[in-house]
């Protein structure tokens, strides 16, 4: 079995999917090559959509335009939106290199690679079984106008949504959002992941009883990070510690270090491949309810505080953590920080917490997505 796994640059959360599935892949020996679908047409349109997808979120203006795309998918039962036409110009290209790549499967961490597939489908040219995964608690717009063989969803709570949405539930496979397993699944002992972080942080380890709190922004460092620090720095203790990680918002990270130059409890860092040993040595994470870091907070078993959402998709995911007690969900900055410190005090409130993550996440979901990948290819 050979895969394609197609993902695109708008968010680094589809590309987290897609490696994440890659890692299981290839620790079973599976041939399999990831590729960003937008690359398809050239890389500097891969590189302009990414760019306004980052404006978008800045300005306030992607809530907007994914409120007006749910509007347009119910309004019109039986036309193609704009963005399944867009997506068939790379059709072709997609098409050679399937063929020339001789994939047995094809599976799209993103809505676009997903129309493009479709339209394939329609043509009478794609001959391989398809796999569409889900990065995000909601169904999103449009999805229901693509034709693949199967789809993973995040939850058997979710089902009747995606029904609601026109998705044929026959189709529908609910077991989560992949994160990397070897990672977010292994815990490493708190005092020990912070000897790990010593030379990155430059605090030298000295109690368990210290609290480090972690807080992010998603690669683009989103939110109101400056307003929740001085309201963490209120209520800690001269010993806790906060951990905060700006993605590759360099602004944001430069802001922040100037601000707090000289307040030694707060420590902030640029992008960074070590989150899940951040995960592993603070007592709450405070983030923006994007879909993959949600999963691999529950999944790593981490009191989660949820800030203020990217309107759109990510308003529901901090709903569906809320409703399903998995996190707290707040647009205050200062509750938020209430809430982690009583986090941290009340071990009653944080065990039910954690609790509803394990029973909620599935950290075994790339597993049985390379599972129902090999059961596709057989039926085929």
């Amino acid at each position: 079995m050979k895969v394609l796994i197609l993902s695109c640059n708008t968010g680094e959360g589809h590309n987290s999917s897609a490696k994440a599935i890659k890692a299981e892949l290839d620790r079973q020996g599976i041939q399999c090559d990831v590729r960003d679908t937008l690359a398809l047409v050239s890389e500097a349109t891969s590189r302009n959509v990414s760019d306004i997808y980052v404006y978008t979120t800045k300005k306030d203006l992607f809530g907007k335009v994914y409120r007006l795309g749910e509007m347009i998918s119910e309004a019109n039962k039986h036309i193609k939106s704009p963005v399944n036409y867009a997506n068939r110009l790379y059709s072709k290209d997609l098409h050679e290199l399937i063929i020339n790549g001789e994939y047995d499967v094809a599976v799209c961490t993103h809505l676009f690679p997903a129309e493009a597939l479709t339209d394939l489908r329609e043509k009478g040219l794609l001959q391989i079984p398809t796999l569409f995964v889900m990065t995000d608690y909601t169904c999103i717009p449009f999805l229901k106008e693509t034709k693949l063989d199967r789809y993973v969803i995040p939850h058997e709570d979710l089902i009747e949504e995606f029904a609601e949405k026109g998705m044929d539930r026959s189709r529908l496979v609910p077991i989560g959002i992949p994160v990397n397993e070897e990672l977010f699944s292994r815990h490493i002992p708190k005092m020990e992941a912070r000897r790990q972080l010593e030379d990155m942080t430059g605090w030298e380890v000295s109690s368990e009883e210290d609290r480090w709190f972690l807080v992010m922004g998603g690669s683009m460092g989103f939110g109101n990070m400056e307003s929740l620090l001085n309201c963490l720095l209120d209520k800690i203790r001269h010993q806790d510690r906060i951990i905060c990680v700006c993605g590759r918002n360099t602004g944001l990270e430069n802001k922040l270090r100037e601000e707090f130059e000289f307040e030694p409890r707060i420590r902030t860092l640029g992008f960074t491949d070590k989150v899940s040993l951040l995960m592993d040595a603070s007592e709450v994470l405070f983030s923006k309810p994007g879909g993959i870091t949600s999963t691999e907070a529950a999944v790593k078993n981490i009191p989660l505080v949820h800030t203020a959402p990217i309107p759109g998709v990510e308003d529901q995911n901090a709903r569906f953590f809320h409703f399903h007690n998995m996190s707290y969900s707040s647009l205050d900055p200062q509750r938020q920080a209430e809430v982690a410190i009583r986090l941290c005090e009340d071990s009653v409130w944080r065990k039910r917490m954690t609790d509803a993550q394990k029973r909620n996440a599935n950290p075994l979901t790339c597993k049985q997505i390379v599972g129902l990948l090999k059961d596709m290819t057989n039926e085929k």
